[in-house]
């Protein structure tokens, strides 16, 4: 169910929404759980963010950037530093919008671990979201490995995967991996649309495929299934919007007060208490 504040539901079949927003605020509308905005701007914020991470997560399969563990992990060393761990640090005279965008526009360079993917992915569905002068100050010091290290992006996290939606992160399970192979444990993904999903590494899957390549990970006579895990992981909208809104633009220090983080195979996630 959707609620907002002073507005009356029925009116949203007026506006000139996509076919994904459709998808959505349909989907919400016929939901248990009720999602309340406390304004039609914020609606159409999501809405605007779930299209711009769903087309992020589509440019960055046709981007050529390669998977690699956090061992093997490359970067356009001009503008980041490779660290000992796989991560990547942003240059301090380089822009954190033109970090971003060019691992979509040099993905040859690129290689790295489905973690690091589902974070780039956020940051330009956040920098195609919001003013590119926002971005830039409130995104600056950009270090991209994992949730760990990217609390900036506030993001919630709920237990229920049916109540994903386009632009979440969904993580597929797979207990039975071969050990040798630790990185297809489970597969970060970004959910598209109605049962289509990308991971970094297996590219743009339906559930059903994902989970039968992550099948042929596992250890021989396994029969125990890879399967789509119950967490789901989501940017806080409202706070980002709001970013965008506030006139004294200054740089951001790290969101890092009552945050959890919950280890999913040797990922770690993070959700706001």
């Amino acid at each position: 169910m959707i609620l907002i504040s002073g507005y009356d539901i029925e009116q949203l079949n007026t506006l000139p929404l996509s076919d994904l927003d459709k998808y959505i605020v349909n989907q919400k509308k016929k939901s248990p759980v009720v999602y309340h905005y406390d304004s039609l701007e914020a609606l159409e914020f999501e809405l605007k963010m779930r299209t711009n991470i769903v087309e992020a997560a589509i440019a960055l399969d046709a981007s050529k950037a390669s998977f690699a563990t956090f061992k093997n992990s490359r970067c356009n060393n001009q503008l980041w530093t490779l660290t000992e761990n796989g991560g990547f640090r942003l240059k301090s005279e380089v822009l954190p919008s033109d970090g971003i965008n060019d691992i979509f526009e040099n993905g040859h360079l690129y290689a790295f671990e489905c973690a690091t993917a589902m974070v780039i992915i956020l940051y330009k569905g956040t920098l195609d979201s919001i003013h590119q002068q926002t971005f830039n100050a409130y995104f600056r010091n950009l270090y991209l490995r994992d949730w760990k290290y990217d609390s900036d992006l506030r993001l919630k996290m709920t237990h229920n995967k049916n109540e994903a939606y386009p632009g979440d992160v969904v993580y597929f399970s797979n207990p039975d991996h071969d050990p040798k192979t630790p990185e297809w444990q489970g597969e970060n993904t970004i959910l598209l649309g109605d049962n289509l999903y990308f991971g970094h590494g297996i590219g743009i899957r339906t559930s059903e495929e994902m989970i039968a390549s992550l099948n042929r990970k596992r250890i021989p006579g396994s029969v125990t299934s890879a399967y789509i895990s119950d967490i789901v992981l989501y940017p806080d909208f409202e706070y980002l919007r709001k970013l965008s809104t506030r006139g004294n633009l200054k740089v951001a220090k790290p969101y890092i007060d009552s945050v959890i983080f919950a280890k999913i195979g040797v990922h770690r996630y993070i959700k706001n208490g």
